[in-house]
């Protein structure tokens, strides 16, 4: 029941193109309700609550901390790349960026 719950809460943040997918991340991963999530997220970011749901705002500062985007940008992180910035900004472990280091050593 809850990832259902945490994904409805989300997908209101408009996902990765705002911050929805951040705040996701944080609830299921540190358990934290939806309001300590934005919270948390907001102040890793540098920016209000209320910037997490703007895509204008959230689309110019995901590209500048490579935390991808909903469009591809040349140069910019995507995929694994991006997740593992996400891991540094948010202080937080990402099964799948471990799995990658795993292989790669």
């Amino acid at each position: 029941m809850g990832m259902p719950i945490t994904h409805i809460m989300t997908s209101g943040m408009s996902g990765i193109r705002a911050a929805g997918d951040l705040v996701a991340r944080m609830e299921m991963s540190k358990s934290m309700r939806v309001g300590d999530a934005k919270n948390y997220v907001a102040k890793k970011l540098g920016v209000s609550t209320l910037d997490l749901s703007d895509e204008y705002v959230m689309r110019d500062l995901r590209e500048e901390l490579g935390i991808g985007v909903i469009t591809s940008v040349a140069g910019a992180p995507k995929g694994i790349a991006a997740k593992m910035n996400i891991e540094k900004l948010l202080d937080i472990k990402i099964n799948c960026c471990e799995k990658f280091r795993q292989k790669i050593r």
